[in-house]
């Protein structure tokens, strides 16, 4: 099986500015996990919209994945507060 890249979105980079340190590794290594399981379980599909997510402690990670390209593309980092929010 082929492994995907990870990309962010220039929203996400400004997200992780208000994710302490601690926190902000922990999701980082588990975002690295999607390159080769991007629907791991427990991860969910949004409904209505093509994006899934995985919950992360109090953090939800609202990404895409296209898997003709093999790129898993991070949508958004934030709170469980704030994640669903547009």
């Amino acid at each position: 099986m082929a492994s995907y890249s990870v990309d962010f979105s220039a929203s996400v980079r400004k997200d992780f500015r208000k994710i302490p340190e601690a926190d902000a590794d922990r999701i980082l290594r588990k975002i690295q996990d999607l390159a080769v399981t991007p629907r791991p379980p427990g991860s969910k599909k949004l409904k209505g919209e093509e994006l899934y997510r995985i919950r992360i402690g109090m953090y939800r990670v609202v990404y895409e994945v296209e898997d003709q390209r093999l790129v898993v593309f991070i949508v958004r980092v934030k709170h469980r507060k704030e994640a669903y929010r547009h």
